[in-house]
């Protein structure tokens, strides 16, 4: 198996260390910034390609890992003379691991298909500690055939996996958990809010928080965090405005209102307006607490 990887980016880049660490051949990195892939190809001793083609060309297997809908559709390109990674596509299985729209998930797998290759969404709901590690958790779809193919690779990458159906089913799962990480954020933001202004200890109070029914996993991971004002990024506010977008667009698309959903996704657009995007998506907080610390 010879893998190429497009996007190494925080994610991308320790999914790559993590494939060569384990004894897989990455062959190929690309990146729109060009000096990431040089860099990371001089670290693990591979090539940089400076056109898609050459990724294809250069592997049977390729990860993307691009930061929305239409870095997706700009990647698979299939307008005449675009550079494209479906050029000399066939035979090639393409795991597509971005959280981008089902639909755009459905139209690569079409134009795949149409090539002679295969896609495969490993849609992840888990941070940059998690790629390096390996215990990424994957949610699966595509097609089953190509999915069993790569599968001990996505073991090698993952702490758990679960293929949940045809085109588009994983990039739908993925749009739900996001969705409620989102709301669960927001919600645990506004109790440490209240709790502070109400002069109640923060950690004495996330302590309860988790000895009762207000436990979460977020309060784990976000809570802390939320109370010290720190805010490192590991899932921008920008991406959890976007993630909540594609679960909004489903649910109109349904004929359901998701107004937990919705309050959300208008508090996260604030962060955005605000200049706040690029941080945590614990930096909810700042919305609450901005008014009342210095």
């Amino acid at each position: 198996m010879k893998i190429g990887v497009v996007g190494v980016g925080r994610m991308g880049a320790n999914m790559a260390r993590r494939l060569v660490e384990v004894g897989f051949a990455v062959t190929a990195l690309y990146d729109r910034e060009p000096e990431r892939a040089t860099a990371l190809a001089a670290e693990l001793g591979t090539q940089a390609m400076t056109v898609l083609r050459d990724v294809t060309a250069n592997a049977n297997v390729v990860l993307t890992v691009v930061s929305d809908d239409a870095a997706m559709d700009e990647v698979f390109s299939d307008a005449p003379g675009a550079d494209s990674l479906l050029h000399g596509a066939q035979g090639t299985i393409f795991v597509n691991c971005a959280t981008v729209s089902p639909a755009v998930h459905v139209r690569v797998d079409e134009r795949c298909r149409a090539r002679g290759a295969c896609a495969v969404e490993a849609c992840m709901a888990s941070s940059i500690a998690q790629a390096r590690e390996g215990t990424l958790y994957l949610m699966c779809g595509g097609d089953r055939e190509a999915f069993d193919h790569v599968r001990p690779m996505l073991e090698k990458m993952s702490a758990a996996l679960h293929f949940v159906g045809g085109p588009g089913k994983a990039a739908e799962v993925k749009a739900l958990v996001n969705m409620l990480m989102n709301i669960n954020t927001a919600g645990l933001a506004e109790a440490l809010g209240l709790g502070d202004a109400l002069g109640i200890d923060l950690t004495l109070l996330r302590t309860i928080f988790s000895q009762t029914g207000a436990n979460s996993r977020v309060l784990e991971t976000d809570g802390a965090d939320m109370q010290q004002r720190e805010h490192e990024v590991y899932f921008s506010a920008a991406h959890a405005a976007k993630d909540s977008g594609i679960a909004l667009a489903l649910a109109r698309a349904t004929g359901l209102r998701l107004p937990l959903a919705e309050a959300t996704k208008a508090q996260y657009d604030a962060m955005v307006t605000s200049g706040l995007g690029e941080l945590d998506k614990s930096g909810i907080a700042e919305l609450t607490f901005a008014d009342r610390r210095p």
